[in-house]
């Protein structure tokens, strides 16, 4: 009997969690920000679940589009030192864990940016993948993603280039030539095609990967 009573109590509990489910669907926004350049000196991106898309913009302004519900937004906001930062806020209760994700059309961040006018970028994000377009910054750029991709097709950084994956590759090409960096790579369980260490070099590349390859090329220009 006690058995049996654990069962129902367990079935009901599950119907309830189901329920819980059914009636958590959240309601997406499509918005977006914009700024001038000039207003901008860097942007730090810092998110969970979202794949971000980065292009260089058509105008000198900086866009991002994003969607957000009463449960998943982000923060933004400018520092006295220019620096735009957008950070994931969950406002979410135990069940909104259990069985519900947001759509994939709203799991995504569209950032376009001035080329060459930023002075840094940071990105992370988490179980998404980041693709970048060819871009420059004048000092540092730094892309981190936690169960996913990093592609880029020319990244150009004044001072250093940061990448750092796990679970997933890292692949693309960067501005200039070999000689032009001092190189710090570390990997697991993939393959690579830098040197885990490489002195001289005016510029940095700095690329760890734990569970993915890494494959950079080099410009030559």
């Amino acid at each position: 009997m006690k058995k049996l009573i654990m069962i129902l109590a367990c079935l009901i509990l599950s119907a309830a969690g189901l329920a819980g489910c059914a009636n958590n669907a959240q309601s997406f926004t499509e918005e977006s920000f914009a700024a001038d350049a000039n207003e901008i000196k860097g942007i730090v991106l810092d998110v969970r679940e979202r794949l971000i898309e980065i292009a260089p913009s058509e105008d000198d302004q900086v866009h991002i589009e994003y969607y957000s519900s009463s449960k998943e937004y982000y923060d933004l906001s400018v520092s006295q030192d220019n620096i735009l930062t957008m950070r994931a806020v969950q406002n979410k209760s135990w069940t909104d864990y259990i069985g519900v994700k947001a759509p994939a059309q709203n799991r995504k961040i569209f950032l376009r940016v001035p080329d060459g006018l930023l002075a840094s970028l940071t990105v992370s994000t988490t179980k998404e993948n980041i693709l970048i377009e060819a871009l420059s910054v004048s000092e540092n750029l730094s892309l981190y993603t936690n169960g996913g991709n990093i592609t880029f097709e020319r990244l150009n950084a004044g001072n250093g280039i940061e990448l750092q994956a796990k679970n997933g590759d890292i692949s693309g090409c960067v501005a200039g030539s070999y000689e032009d960096y001092s190189i710090s790579c570390s990997f697991k369980k993939g393959k690579s095609n830098l040197p885990e260490y490489k002195e001289s070099g005016v510029k940095t590349l700095k690329v760890e990967n734990n569970n993915g390859d890494i494959n950079i090329q080099f410009t030559g220009e």
